[in-house]
């Protein structure tokens, strides 16, 4: 495993392992993150519409010179965009400056249009606007709900996952449904990095806190997006591929779950 490593999709497409995240970042902070990740060695690229980052996004893309086919880019249809989500992706494009994007997700399981807009959604690989399509924020529940209903499996769920919040079951439910499982705030936000039982594992490997969270994410065969906007830590964030945790650690970081959200709960949404 190594920072190009992917995932084959459920529909052939092949997903970087390792991405960066861009939310809360805006305008200079998400050109020269964007940038630094790509100088990095990153070749997958995660944004929304909501962040309010899209064209710097696609302006750092331009000007690190790497050809559009090998950076995997993802953006999100926002919730008030429901009524049109044709609409929502074109301008995204139009705002990226790309005439594609990777993966274009739902960016929350929103009631009583969900499964009517992922209808919508399943046509957008069809019309070469996005070459896979998935969800983001969806529990066991919604994605049963919408497996019944509709003929497209998601390709991804992108979820709030790390050891703090190690939603097993979900993780699961993907796995035997071929949809691929992508963590966010893999990091926690920083809200348990001293976390003495965290720090211990960290030593014996020689590595950061965040390196073991975000390697814990891969070797659960997870795709990752640890965000930073700092190029140091961007670099950091990738130099996780030089070592294996052992099976006894890894269950060790199991145990860590708290039911630790730092993010929106889709539990209770209808």
């Amino acid at each position: 495993m190594d920072i190009n490593t992917t995932v084959t999709l459920n529909n052939g497409v092949k997903m970087p392992m390792l991405g960066i995240g861009t939310w809360q970042m805006k305008g200079k902070e998400a050109y020269e993150a964007v940038l630094a990740a790509l100088k990095a060695g990153y070749r997958h690229i995660d944004t929304a519409a909501i962040y309010g980052n899209e064209k710097e996004v696609g302006e750092a893309i331009k000007k690190s010179g790497i050809p559009r086919k090998e950076i995997f880019v993802t953006t999100k249809l926002w919730n008030d965009d429901h009524h049109d989500p044709e609409s929502a992706l074109e301008a995204s494009l139009k705002r990226l400056g790309i005439g594609y994007v990777d993966l274009y997700l739902m960016h929350f399981p929103v009631r009583e249009v969900r499964n009517r807009t992922w209808m919508a959604m399943e046509k957008f690989v069809d019309n070469e606007m996005a070459r896979t399509v998935g969800v983001s924020n969806f529990t066991i529940r919604h994605l049963k709900e919408l497996l019944e209903k509709t003929k497209t499996v998601p390709a991804v769920n992108q979820v709030e996952f790390n050891p703090y919040l190690y939603q097993k079951e979900l993780h699961e439910f993907c796995k035997k449904n071929k949809i691929q499982l992508e963590a966010y705030t893999p990091l926690v936000r920083g809200k348990r990095m001293n976390d003495p039982k965290l720090v211990e594992i960290a030593k014996k490997y020689g590595k950061t806190p965040a390196q073991i969270l975000i390697r814990w994410c891969l070797q659960h065969d997870i795709v990752v997006i640890p965000k930073s906007s700092s190029e140091t830590r961007i670099i950091e964030n990738a130099d996780v591929f030089d070592f294996n945790m052992d099976p006894e650690d890894m269950k060790k970081l199991d145990t860590f779950n708290e039911n630790l959200r730092v993010c929106w709960d889709p539990t209770n949404e209808p």
